[in-house]
């Protein structure tokens, strides 16, 4: 039996990605000009975003707590928001199709 057939690693998750998939939505509703929404930019910029974010990795609901708490502290949440405007800006520029 395989190591990851031992484990259920479906509960480990990310919190941070649930934050940069709500920021990524909130700061695209809110942006002018020409940017792509399709599906492959915003993944992109998702995942350009989760690259510079600190992780939020959590096993059980008292982890949702803990990501809650990082979020309300200033630097992570300025973190969070200055990683997907970086993120955004960099797809505008760079789509990945033509």
């Amino acid at each position: 039996m395989a190591f990851v057939d031992t484990f259920d690693f479906e509960i480990l998750k990310n919190e941070s990605e649930k934050l940069v998939v709500e920021e990524l939505g909130r700061q695209l509703d809110v942006r002018k000009g020409p940017i792509c929404r399709c599906e492959t930019c915003v993944v992109d910029m998702a995942a350009m975003a989760l690259n510079a974010v600190k992780p939020l990795y959590r096993v059980s609901l008292l982890g949702t707590q803990y990501a809650a708490q990082a979020m309300s502290e200033s630097s992570y949440a300025k973190s969070l928001k200055d990683s997907v405007t970086k993120a955004i800006d960099r797809v505008r520029k760079n789509p990945a199709h033509d």
